[in-house]
């Protein structure tokens, strides 16, 4: 069994930049068995949830048996961001609706170009020192949910939320 793969250029850039900008849960979808940014996150005080298709141990860290086409909402509730790393479109798309639903951004850094268009999100392309990634930030105008937690406007700024809406 695989316990982990090799460092990822720019992973510790990638961990820093959530830590400065967000605090408390963050969760990362389809871990597979690279941990990396989540060990970095959780060194750095925030609580991880890492999610996949199989509960397990990875790196020390507990893996939630999920499938983000189905979520089980109990496990994003309360996190300001979802996140992962090299997901597939599809995957994408279900992170924004269920971002949409629990009131959190998403942040996804791609294995190359294929991006989703979220409706609803602001997209912006991050480039924070050695890490590349693309941030959405909800659109507050669409929210669906009214329980959705309301947003520290400066915290937005700082983000990106004055980018271009898709």
């Amino acid at each position: 069994m695989a316990t982990s793969i090799s460092s990822m250029r720019g992973a510790e850039d990638l961990a820093g930049y959530i830590a400065r900008n967000y605090r408390g849960r963050v969760v990362e979808v389809g871990v597979g068995y690279y941990s990396q940014v989540a060990g970095l996150l959780a060194a750095q005080g925030l609580q991880v949830t890492l999610t996949d298709r199989e509960e397990r141990l990875v790196a020390g860290l507990k893996v939630e048996k999920d499938d983000i086409f189905s979520p089980r909402l109990e496990l994003y509730r309360g996190a300001e961001l979802i996140y992962s790393i090299r997901p597939p479109l599809e995957m994408q798309l279900a992170m924004g609706d269920l971002a949409v639903k629990v009131g959190a951004d998403v942040l996804v850094r791609p294995l190359m170009d294929e991006v989703a268009v979220l409706p609803g999100f602001y997209r912006r392309l991050v480039n924070w020192r050695e890490a590349s990634f693309f941030l959405f930030i909800r659109d507050p105008s669409h929210d669906r949910d009214s329980s959705s937690r309301s947003r520290n406007p400066s915290n937005s700024r700082r983000r990106g939320l004055h980018l271009k809406k898709y």
